[in-house]
Order: structure tokens, then sequence, then C-alpha cells
């Protein structure tokens, strides 16, 4: 298995992981079927969203795999009055990831990052590797210490 970017800085940092690969399906690159390919917990499963603010510019979400953002949070959070999620055609040039392969680690800049505090309620979650068909599962405490990231409620609340 091939390392990526975000494995060797794991590395670097003395920090244990394990990666995961799976078969890639262009037409469906959620997060909920990279956790079916894996046989994994969606709860487990997290995502990596890139935003831009009006006051902080490019910044970084990650959360559950099903769940949904909620943008009114992630302004309070990241100390923004408007935000927006960054057009797919940007994610490249900022991030130096491509959609489905976003890790929160080793983005071509240190972005502020906020993981959602569900988070701490699992020894281990799984975010992307950096490239389609490859996650790395790490400790959320590993992954917050790497990534100089904060915890907080990010969630959308569906039926509320």
């Amino acid at each position: 298995m091939t390392k990526t970017n975000a494995a060797r800085i794991l590395d670097r940092y003395g920090i244990k992981y394990e990666l995961f690969s799976y078969e890639v399906d262009e037409s469906d690159l959620s997060a909920v079927a990279v956790a079916e390919k894996l046989n994994q917990n969606i709860d487990q499963v997290f995502k990596t969203l890139v935003l831009r603010g009006d006051k902080t510019g490019i910044f970084v979400c990650v959360i559950p795999g099903a769940e949904e953002l909620d943008l009114k949070k992630a302004e309070l959070l990241s100390g923004n009055k408007s935000c927006a999620m960054l057009p797919m055609k940007e994610i490249l040039q900022y991030t130096g990831y491509v959609r489905g392969g976003c890790s929160p680690i080793g983005m071509k800049k240190n972005y502020p990052t906020f993981i959602d505090e569900i988070c701490i309620l699992y020894d281990s979650i799984f975010v992307s590797a950096g490239i389609r068909g490859m996650q790395l599962k790490i400790s959320p405490d590993d992954l917050l210490k790497v990534t100089s990231g904060k915890t907080g409620d990010l969630l959308f609340l569906k039926n509320h």
C-alpha cells in the first residue's frame, strides 16, 4: 500500500494510525459509500469539508459522514459572520487534494480545523488519507494534535 503525504506526516510525528484501502466508485464518493466498503460504522467515518469565511478565509470542518454541516455553527466556531463551502473547482488549488480524497492532514497550508465534538466518543475514527480509495484510522486526540484542531458542535440537527 502506497504511503500518502498524510501518512508520512503522521510518521514524522510518531503518531499511530492504520491505512485502509477500498475500491473507488467515481459515481459515489460519499463517506456513506466508503463506510459500507470498509464495513465500518458510518458514525466513525468522517468527511472533510473546506469552507471560506468572511473574516478568516479558508477553514476546515471534519464531521461524521452521514451528517450535514450546520453553517451557522461553523461560523460561530470559526469566528466568521458568514461562510460557504469552497467551490469544488477550488478544492485542489487550496488544499492540494481532490474531491473524495481530501484529508484534514497535510493540506497546502495549515488552515484552522474544527472537528465535530462527537469524535471524542470513539477510540478511533476514519478520515481520508489524501487520495481516493484510502482512509486513515486514527485516534481523535491524535487527529486534533496533528491538525491543531478544535472540537465543537458542527452538526445540523435534523427533525428539530
